[in-house]
């Protein structure tokens, strides 16, 4: 398993390592020694599974503390551009953004950290992602901000008056007004 870091603290890329031969592949997803191994310390206790056609676009979604999520994310089936956006207001990366492709051929996965806002864009016919979260879902905690806020000037690599997006996200405010608590 290698981690790649980013330019933003604690959001990271983790590539599992691939066991490959004429029959196909074998890799670990996940393995908490491994990530403890490398001073990564979650204790994971749900996993969530979406399917999605070409277009949708899930997000920016985070919860509030006490419970915020830490959230493995990784892609079943297809290409997503997943995006995480930095919520924590005493951070040097305060308000930016990152994204990486995630597919079912790189098998790259994002783990992002509590004070993050996550979403995603499915760039191929459908895509099937699952993502490990560290904290159950709570209604009342749920927040997100506006998957076209300008100040963000996120590619999510369609043009946007394409793209599905849930009424509810939709209707989510823009960064300079969201609830968050991070």
């Amino acid at each position: 398993m290698k981690i790649e870091k980013t330019f933003i603290k604690d959001l990271l890329i983790v590539e599992p390592t691939i066991f490959g031969d004429e029959r196909g592949y074998f890799f670990e997803s996940y393995s908490k020694t491994k990530f403890e191994d490398l001073d990564i310390h979650i204790d994971f206790v749900q996993d969530n599974q979406s399917f999605s056609k070409r277009g949708t676009l899930r997000g920016l979604h985070y919860q509030n503390p006490p419970f915020a999520q830490t959230k493995l994310v990784r892609v079943l089936e297809g290409e997503i551009i997943d995006v995480a956006v930095d919520l924590r207001k005493d951070s040097a990366t305060y308000g930016k953004v990152f994204s990486v492709l995630l597919s079912s051929e790189n098998k790259k996965q994002l783990l992002v950290p509590q004070g993050f806002a996550h979403g995603f864009s499915v760039i191929s016919e459908t895509a099937s992602v699952m993502y490990k979260c560290d904290q159950f879902y709570n209604k009342a905690s749920e927040g997100g901000i506006r998957f076209d806020d300008s100040s963000l000037n996120i590619d999510w690599g369609m043009d946007l008056k394409d793209a599905i997006v849930s009424e509810k996200d939709q209707k989510l405010p823009f960064l300079d007004n969201c609830n968050s608590l991070f």
